[in-house]
């Protein structure tokens, strides 16, 4: 099957990634960090962690967030510099870093997380104050998620703003469904704002259930739970839900659904792609035990833009982009570390 997302000759130009910048500071789950005083962390956010896999694949890879001017956020940006990232368009401004706290090992929907993020510098900017035109130069294609309207109506509408000039210059746009409930906290609900969005995007990313809650997707009545159905059943709720997605955003091409579900203290793992009147079915990954469940889909969303922007076959698109998001499972870190080749070996022949 084809690849039609981005026009070849669009090729090459940058991919950039706006989205806060966060430390993840992670906690053992046994006090040991009290007596040791250790606490390890991880520089991450979502939109970062898709920056930083792009970078490594060697695809051309910008991102745009705001941080305070201070000399340990301009340790942050040098270290993302060294990694092939243009942070270039960074807005410097504001008082503070966001922060979130999530033990080891713990997965992001858990209770466990703490997130420490109001009045960052990210949730400080404002509409107007980024140039859009000038940091669109180069810019091929425009990656943010659904965790950044969730921080405030600001921010949200800065997500409009970037989105509509993108569209006049005709960059590929993708969105990721990610859901996190404690940050929605401001009055409005997902599906008051999303929908909006989605109008400008050509790749939408997220699963079935996510897509219920933030695009007003119908949702089978015996699929509300999330766990425990026949495969057959899900995939023929991928593919309804594709199909609705992409008659209600017209711009919208593609639409990818994971489905990763707990088998004891590892997981079950596939996902679909639904492009060009065609699902497209991944193999089932099956894992007893894991590392770290954070970044996974991040490394399946920078999977599917590698895919597209180097012009992959839609199937090889997604074995890719599955097999890097599995393999992110296996490291500690918010983004993934493992290159391209490393990801193909990972791939089910």
């Amino acid at each position: 099957m084809s690849n039609q997302i981005l026009p070849q000759s669009e090729n090459r130009k940058k991919v950039l990634s706006f989205g806060e910048i966060l430390l993840r500071i992670c906690p053992d789950m046994d006090g040991e960090w009290l007596k040791e005083n250790k606490l390890p962390f991880y520089v991450g956010g979502a939109e970062l962690n898709v920056a930083t896999a792009l970078a490594l694949w060697n695809v051309p890879s910008a991102y745009l967030s705001a941080v305070p001017d201070n000399s340990v956020t301009r340790e942050i940006i040098d270290y993302l510099d060294k990694r092939d990232i243009d942070t270039s368009p960074m807005v410097f401004h504001g008082d503070r870093l966001g922060l979130y706290y999530l033990p080891k090992g713990k997965d992001l929907k858990n209770a466990g997380v703490i997130y420490d993020r109001a009045n960052s510098a990210y949730a400080d900017l404002k509409v107007d104050q980024i140039n859009w035109d000038e940091v669109f130069e180069d810019v091929s294609w425009f990656h943010f998620s659904a965790i950044c309207p969730a921080i405030n109506q600001s921010i949200a509408d800065i997500c409009l703003e970037a989105l509509k000039v993108a569209s006049s210059k005709n960059i590929t746009v993708s969105l990721d469904l990610n859901y996190r409930a404690k940050l929605w906290k401001y009055g409005k609900e997902p599906i008051n704002i999303l929908p909006e969005l989605a109008k400008y995007c050509t790749l939408i990313m997220g699963n079935v259930w996510a897509a219920n809650k933030m695009l007003g997707t119908a949702l089978h009545d015996d699929l509300k739970p999330t766990e425990g159905y026949a495969k057959e059943t899900l995939l023929q709720q991928a593919t309804d839900t594709s199909k609705e997605i992409l008659s209600l955003f017209t711009a919208c091409k593609a639409v990818a659904n994971t489905f990763r579900f707990d088998n004891g203290k590892g997981i079950r793992y596939y996902t679909t792609i639904y492009t060009n009147n065609e699902l497209t079915v991944s193999e089932e990954y099956v894992s007893d035990e894991i590392l770290d469940k954070v970044g996974s889909g991040d490394c399946f969303m920078a999977g599917l833009i590698y895919g597209f922007y180097n012009q992959l076959p839609v199937s090889e698109t997604l074995n890719f982009a599955t097999a890097a998001a599995y393999d992110k499972l296996y490291i500690p870190s918010d983004a993934t570390t493992s290159t391209v080749a490393e990801i193909e070996k990972r791939i089910i022949r």
